[in-house]
């Protein structure tokens, strides 16, 4: 064997093996916004997010501490109606109310979609 195949093989070799490991590293995907939806900074509260906030006594802190807190549910999250992406997020309050908040990130802030009491269901008449 000659010199010039063990350099082709150990150039192969080092193309798969760091090919694999910046996967592995995730050294391959660009940067991404992954907490973009955990800014509260500026709350944008529709007028439908207040309704429901009201009817089911939900507080602009407790929207804060579950957005902050809470778990991505990934089943009710995704484009929304606008095609824009949404985020469920669903926590407890301080006050043990158990609470989902779907946001969608802008670009001037976070909009506050609509909250949902999971334990308790309220009368409401929010159009």
């Amino acid at each position: 064997m000659n010199k010039k195949y063990f350099i082709v093989i150990g150039l192969i070799i080092i193309i798969i093996l760091g090919t694999w490991l910046g996967k592995k590293n995730n050294f391959f995907k660009p940067a991404s916004n992954e907490n973009v939806f955990r800014d509260t900074n500026h709350l944008i509260l529709t007028k439908h997010a207040r309704c429901r906030m009201d009817c089911r006594h939900i507080t602009a802190e407790e929207i804060k501490e579950v957005i902050h807190n809470g778990n991505v549910n990934y089943s009710k999250s995704g484009a929304g109606s606008k095609g824009d992406d949404t985020y469920a997020l669903e926590g407890y309050s301080n006050e043990r109310q158990h609470i989902r908040v779907v946001v969608a990130p802008e670009n001037d802030g976070l909009v506050v979609i609509t909250c949902i009491d999971l334990d308790h269901e309220w009368p409401c008449n929010c159009f």
